[in-house]
């Protein structure tokens, strides 16, 4: 067959799905944008969500929205690489690694533990612990195809982790002013405590442009622990494999190659390869395509299968937010 056939068949078969997504996320994107504290993402899933209810005839658009859903989502994760500059990330986020190692630790034990306690779905209570732990909605986006997470999984455990994310926006500030914080400790606790950038942005500029800074900081450098947990989880998945005898060319089929593009387009940003003026458009490119993802996703999820779910992940989130936003202030503590 030959490649025109090939490509004709693709867009014969995902046009239909892949507008749908890019109609509804570019309103979501922009919402988000104007209402930071909500953050696009969770438009993209609760618009995709209510869509779905009224779309009489599904079958024309389900191959573009799998597509969507899965490769989109895997290219916004790989876009996210050239916003990390390693070089400076390093040089002034490296005091922060203590704690930001530690309550990673923290949520992703506290996770496998409450997924005992809770009787979760095991991928459930992983993409909720590496949400907690990293920066949220990204580290949900990287961790799931390694983990082969479905869509209600994705929805859940975002949604879980945007709803504390909009909670700590309001929440943090205050508490900062009440227990005296400075700029530096309240940017080094909100950016290792408080998961979606937007969020961290959010509310450590309302406290000082001071905070804010810092904050922004942490948050670059934490988002960088997205390459070693998710090697973490190839391991574990190939350990997994090996023990169950089916680590037969498992290795190449269980390293997913938007991880080692996500490193490439981190490296080429820090070494300067890539023009400064591209990077903002890359960024928003990025966001576009994780706000389409996300509708894809949404779409595909029932508000039956949310009610089904009950409270359970909503408390995993909880605690585990918790124990995050404490351990970062002990480890803040023994270290500062």
């Amino acid at each position: 067959m030959s490649h025109t056939n090939t490509l004709q068949q693709f867009f014969t078969k995902n046009t239909a799905g892949i507008l749908l997504c890019l109609a509804i996320a570019i309103p979501a994107w922009f919402l988000g944008k104007a209402v930071p504290v909500v953050g696009g993402p969770v438009f993209s899933i609760l618009i995709g969500m209510i869509v779905t209810l009224f779309l009489k005839k599904k079958d024309p658009f389900k191959s573009g929205i799998t597509f969507v859903s899965k490769k989109v989502l895997q290219c916004a994760v790989v876009l996210l690489g050239f916003g990390l500059n390693l070089t400076v990330i390093l040089q002034t986020g490296k005091q922060s690694l203590p704690i930001i190692v530690g309550t990673i630790c923290t949520a992703l034990l506290l996770a496998a533990i409450l997924r005992r306690v809770f009787r979760i779905p095991d991928k459930t209570a992983t993409l909720i612990g590496v949400g907690s732990s990293i920066c949220g909605g990204s580290a949900i986006a990287a961790a799931a195809p390694i983990i082969e997470a479905d869509e209600e999984e994705i929805a859940l455990s975002m949604s879980t982790i945007f709803f504390f994310n909009i909670l700590a926006v309001f929440i943090f500030p205050v508490l900062g002013h009440l227990w005296h914080m400075s700029n530096f400790q309240f940017g080094l606790w909100s950016g290792t405590a408080i998961n979606d950038t937007s969020s961290v942005v959010a509310a450590a500029f309302s406290y000082s442009k001071a905070a804010g800074q810092m904050a922004t900081i942490v948050k670059l450098t934490r988002a960088l622990m997205i390459v070693p947990v998710c090697l973490g989880l190839i391991g574990l998945k190939w350990y997994r494999s090996k023990q169950q005898g089916r680590n037969k060319g498992m290795l190449k089929k269980i390293i997913p190659w938007f991880i080692i593009w996500f490193i490439v387009a981190s490296i080429l940003s820090s070494i300067g390869l890539v023009p400064k003026v591209v990077l903002p458009y890359l960024n928003d490119l990025s966001h576009l395509f994780m706000a389409m993802a996300l509708v894809g996703i949404g779409s595909k999820v029932s508000w039956k299968q949310f009610r089904a779910a009950g409270a359970a992940p909503l408390l995993v989130g909880l605690i585990a937010w918790f124990c995050v936003a404490g351990s970062s202030l002990i480890l803040q503590m023994l270290f500062y």
